[in-house]
């Protein structure tokens, strides 16, 4: 067996509804602890002496640079007919904004991140633009974290404000006259930025040139501290949209007008129970996408004025994914066996026209603005780079309108769809992704990619570090378990709350069927999940690691009792439960993974996770790991890959992209070939 480093234990047990919960890792919850950065430093030497000894890693390294290196586009943003797009000429570590005027007009550098950090750590996402179409907010994020900086570009003179609100997290800016709304909450406990639990998000509104601290307070619930509060402004900017929820699922919106500052919000959907999305608005006429009474979802229009509810684009068998409204066009994205199909609608309800494919994968995003008489889309597929393109409202022609190219050829590779049945008998879809000459032989190096979580659906998208893998024999196959969006809302309670079992079910069948069906074999078998997904790693390890040669536990949530008491963790309770209830509680224990590792033999493991993770704080990986080292008695490495000034994933830059996959498929490679 391999040694590991010595981590301490501490007697902290717990009685929880008559049960008793030892948790001898808790001192790492403290990131500032000294013994923790020690135990740290050793898990990295072990890791990197371990990574450093396989002789191909280099090689791999090599590769994926070249892999990595092409010109590639990614978001889009429409401010009045200025069409702003980000893009990576190469290896920039962040992609640079570029803005145009109309789809024929001539793009001009408007911002760089590259040149706000030496290491590319700094990233910044686009944000709302002002009514009159000048000012265009947007989020600066450090190393990762969930936390971010709100500062504002002047469109016209291409120069950034000195406008600057910190302690944002998930916040939109909805522009009113010379300013905007926003959510935000107080500044935390010095040293504890990045675990300190979010609480009481307000909602305030700031006037351009003025300091943060003149902002006016819209907005708070002191009642009920553990929700997420925004706001957002009728096209007219006569109503103010309140949105609340209480987590990742279900949310309330109440309406007012902006003039009657004093008066109450009027309901216009109430409760927690169902999912409603804004789209935007004509005079008094709301638009909302909704799964009220329809697991599908449909788009309806609300009356501002007496808040009558009306269908307006109605249930269909096929899942309405979500919905964009544009002036007076309503665009719908569609998904058929998880493939995207997009429509184009009037606000009356009409459809007018079905939107014409580059092929079969994934509509990204969607973007347009009333003065444009073009829509803009981003589309990937596993083998096509992620390409922007055009939509003639009038005649429905779509044309490529930036492309991303790649010097290697994917003509030899082909995705191909399957469907298998879980151990209930539900029938699951599942991509896989190979040579079209690669023999099925059971000795293929196969990577199963799933998240299974949050209403999240997982379609296709182009990952340049996965042609390295089908380069070299293997095969990556991408499963759409229950818990995920795929089918609907139906689809996703099957795999929420107490029925979290089945998306394990649905993982361990996936890997059944690959096994069964001679594309790989369980020596030649890795698997990955990052977040949610990181969780389902941990829970199929415990449940069956018979089953797989090496696993990729990333950014984890691994402490299923005490997920909630960190950042925004509460949050999650909509999808898993609240562990301080009882019913709850006996159920999140029965599948945790850190309370269901076992003294016996487990494959190889990679636990992996940033510093600056504010999302999932990383003491859920450092605890996973070290009760997996303590109590794993076979021979298989068992290492944690921490990365530094790193979070979530969100913003990464490619340097660090590009290591962390070489690392990925060095330990794939070296355990497999054991």
């Amino acid at each position: 067996m391999q040694q590991y480093p010595k981590a301490k234990k501490e007697n902290i047990e717990e009685r929880i509804f008559g049960m008793t919960i030892k948790d001898p890792y808790r001192w790492m919850e403290n990131g500032e602890s000294e013994d923790l950065k020690t135990w740290l430093a050793e898990e990295n030497e072990l890791t990197q002496s371990f990574l450093n000894e396989i002789p191909q890693r280099e090689e791999i390294k090599k590769r994926l640079k070249q892999l990595y290196d092409y010109p590639k586009y990614s978001t889009i943003t429409i401010v009045g007919e200025k069409i702003i797009y980000s893009y990576n000429d190469g290896l920039k570590n962040q992609p640079v904004y570029y803005m145009q005027e109309g789809i024929n007009g001539n793009p001009e550098v408007l911002m760089d991140p590259n040149q706000l950090s030496e290491d590319g750590t700094v990233s910044v996402f686009l944000n709302g633009h002002s009514k009159n179409n000048r000012y265009l907010a947007y989020l600066q994020s450090q190393s990762g974290s969930d936390w971010h900086v709100l500062k504002v570009l002047d469109l016209e003179k291409k120069e950034v404000l000195e406008d600057q609100l910190e302690w944002i997290k998930f916040t939109w800016a909805a522009w009113y006259k010379d300013g905007f709304f926003y959510s935000g909450y107080e500044k935390p406990k010095d040293g504890k930025e990045l675990s300190q639990q979010n609480k009481e998000m307000k909602v305030f509104y700031h006037k351009l040139g003025e300091d943060q601290s003149q902002d006016q307070l819209i907005y708070s619930d002191k009642e009920h501290p553990l929700r997420f509060h925004s706001v957002m402004v009728s096209e007219d900017e006569k109503h103010l949209i309140l949105v609340i929820s209480k987590g990742t699922y279900g949310n309330e919106y109440r309406l007012k007008r902006i003039d009657d500052q004093d008066g109450p919000f009027q309901a216009v959907f109430e409760g927690f129970n169902n999912e409603h999305f804004y789209l935007g608005s004509s005079g008094d006429d709301l638009f909302f996408l909704t799964d009220k009474e329809a697991p599908n979802k449909k788009v309806v229009k609300v009356n501002a004025r007496n808040l009558e509810i009306v269908d307006l684009i109605t249930e269909t068998d096929q899942v309405l994914e979500t919905a964009w409204k544009f002036g007076a066009h309503i665009v719908t994205l569609y998904l058929q066996d998880v493939i995207s199909k997009l429509y184009l609608y009037d606000t009356q309800g009409q459809l007018k026209k079905e939107v014409q494919m580059p092929g079969i994968g994934s509509v990204i995003d969607v973007e347009g603005d009333k003065e444009l008489d073009q829509i803009l889309f981003s589309f990937s597929s596993f083998t096509t780079p992620l390409g922007l393109f055009s939509v003639d409202i009038a005649t429905g022609e779509t044309k490529a309108f930036k492309e991303s190219t790649v010097s290697f050829d994917t003509s030899e590779l082909i995705t191909e769809q399957v469907f298998y049945k879980s151990k209930d008998g539900t029938k699951i879809p599942m991509f896989i992704t190979r040579k079209k000459d690669l023999k099925l032989d059971g000795k293929n190096p196969t990577l199963l990619y799933a998240y299974g979580g949050f209403n999240i659906s997982l379609t296709p998208a182009f990952n340049p570090s996965i042609i390295y893998l089908l380069e070299n024999g293997g095969i990556y196959a991408h499963a759409n378990l229950r818990g995920g969006g795929e089918y609907g809302e139906k689809w996703h309670k099957a795999g929420m709350q107490f029925n979290k079992q089945n998306v394990f079910d649905d993982f361990i069948s996936a890997a059944e069927y690959l096994i069964d069906n001679q594309y790989t074999s369980k020596e030649y078998l890795a698997i990955h999940g990052r977040s949610n997904g990181g969780l389902l790693m941990g829970a199929v390890t415990n449940q069956r690691p018979d089953l797989f040669s090496v696993v990729f536990a990333q950014v984890g949530v691994m402490d299923m009792l005490r997920f909630h008491k960190f950042t925004i963790g509460w949050g999650w309770s909509a999808e898993y439960g609240n562990p301080d209830e009882e019913s709850f509680f006996k159920y999140i224990l029965s599948y945790s993974p850190l309370h269901n590792i076992e003294e016996k033999p487990y494959p190889a493991v990679m636990v992996i996770t940033g510093d600056h993770d504010d999302r999932v704080v990383p003491a859920h990986s450092f605890k996973y790991l070290a009760t997996l080292q303590d109590k794993n008695t076979g021979d298989q490495p068992i290492l944690l890959r921490l990365d530094r000034k790193a979070g979530h994933g969100m913003g990464k830059p490619v340097e660090k992209i590009i290591e962390e996959y070489t690392d990925m498929y060095a330990f794939l490679f070296q355990c497999i070939n054991q």
